[in-house]
């Protein structure tokens, strides 16, 4: 294995970041935008161009996160992939311990506050699993590393190696990449959708169901999320949903991420069309319809073709077919109907809910003082049986 030896470790991460966008992880979504990340500031010592995002963790604290590869290296040939084999541009590799130490340096320096470890698959996908858990135990175990730590599952990785990883990492991921395995052919032939990566997702959700808690980092066990690239091979946004909302529900995955497709120089696909980040965007907000607010794959508003419109908020959408001639009474609708209402969310629904139990909601003064956007909730909501007035201004 090529290391770079006489290669700056910073200089490293610099030449790795022009492609790191393809690997999403816990990036900031801004809401209304198909903008998906903010930078921080860069310190002095560092590269302009350093792979420093900022992060929104499970429990939503915002962070600088790192993001790296062990190596850029890859066996693989996916069409859409920067890091692919066939592919002409120089590869970058760490050894665990130089990156477990950048990793710390870039903490103790106060630059980051966690970070996120992939790899290209090189040797095998145990082998390279092997090497990122042993870049964790090093974290973990030499340097007694505290910070947040995200690791990706291989493709190939073995049930006791998910373990292992889980027991190192306040999140996993490993990325499916298309919604099916005709999809996935089209995008990475060489990878095997149910038994490569479908698999240890369901693994992960076992582990979490089967071993005790104290086990895992910090005495519990990870969250877990996935990834698709969207926009390649002609698949639907029924297509994707479908498949979130199952991973949803069957092995309770923490996010699922949509990687707008990008054409790259020198790869199959570098001639497709790039995906409208518009797509990307509804895919997020249909996804947390499906994780956070009751919806259904069948209440989302798709196209015959099975895809989002661009031009609304899905949950817009579905209230305008459903509630604008039945709006919703807000001292007596369940959680579950302020849920659908746009503009309120599941702490907005608690709020009113415990609001209730002291008086009734009489005015659109108190739905303010209760965080309702005005605006969006307005047309869908009546209090104690009328529309408010700020309705009739709307229209």
């Amino acid at each position: 294995m090529f290391y770079n030896e006489n290669v700056d470790t910073f200089e490293k991460m610099r030449l790795l970041q022009s492609e790191m966008r393809l690997e999403v992880a816990e990036d900031v979504s801004l809401p209304g935008s198909p903008l998906t990340n903010s930078l921080p500031d860069v310190p002095s010592f560092c590269p302009a161009d350093f792979p420093i995002s900022t992060a929104t963790l499970p429990n939503g604290k915002k962070i600088p996160l790192l993001k790296s590869l062990l190596t850029s290296a890859c066996e693989r040939n996916c069409h859409y992939c920067p890091f692919r084999m066939g592919r002409d541009f120089r590869r970058i590799t760490f050894k665990p311990e130089e990156l477990a130490k950048a990793v710390v340096d870039l903490t103790t320096r106060g630059v980051i506050q966690g970070a996120f470890l992939s790899s290209g698959i090189a040797g095998g996908g145990l082998r390279t699993q092997d090497r990122l858990l042993a870049t964790a135990e090093i974290l973990r175990k030499k340097y007694q590393y505290q910070g947040y730590l995200h690791l990706k599952i291989m493709p190939g990785a073995e049930y006791d190696q998910v373990v292992a990883a889980m027991q190192l990492a306040d999140r996993v991921s490993i990325n499916l990449e298309g919604p099916n395995t005709q999809r996935l052919q089209a995008l990475a032939p060489q990878k095997i959708f149910f038994d490569e990566l479908l698999e240890p997702l369901r693994w992960i959700e076992k582990i979490r169901q089967t071993l005790p808690p104290w086990q895992g980092w910090k005495s519990h066990w990870p969250s877990s999320t996935t990834q698709f690239v969207v926009g390649a091979v002609g698949e639907s946004d029924l297509e994707l949903l479908s498949v979130t909302a199952w991973l949803y529900q069957k092995v309770r995955l923490g996010r699922a991420y949509f990687s707008g497709f990008s054409p790259t120089s020198d790869t199959p696909f570098e001639d497709r069309p790039a995906c409208s980040p518009w797509r990307e965007h509804r895919l997020y907000q249909a996804s947390f319809l499906l994780r956070d607010y009751g919806f259904d794959v069948e209440d989302l508003p798709f196209t015959r073709e099975g895809y989002l419109p661009l031009e609304t908020d899905p949950k817009l959408a579905w209230a305008q077919t459903h509630l604008i001639h039945k709006p919703v009474e807000i001292n007596r609708a369940e959680a579950k109907e302020l849920l659908r209402v746009p503009g309120i969310g599941p702490k907005t629904a608690q709020a009113i809910l415990s609001a209730r139990r002291n008086q009734r909601i009489k005015s659109e003064d108190d739905l303010k003082r209760l965080g309702v956007p005005i605006n969006r909730a307005a047309p869908f909501l009546l209090v104690n049986g009328r529309l408010l007035q700020h309705q009739l201004r709307l229209w």
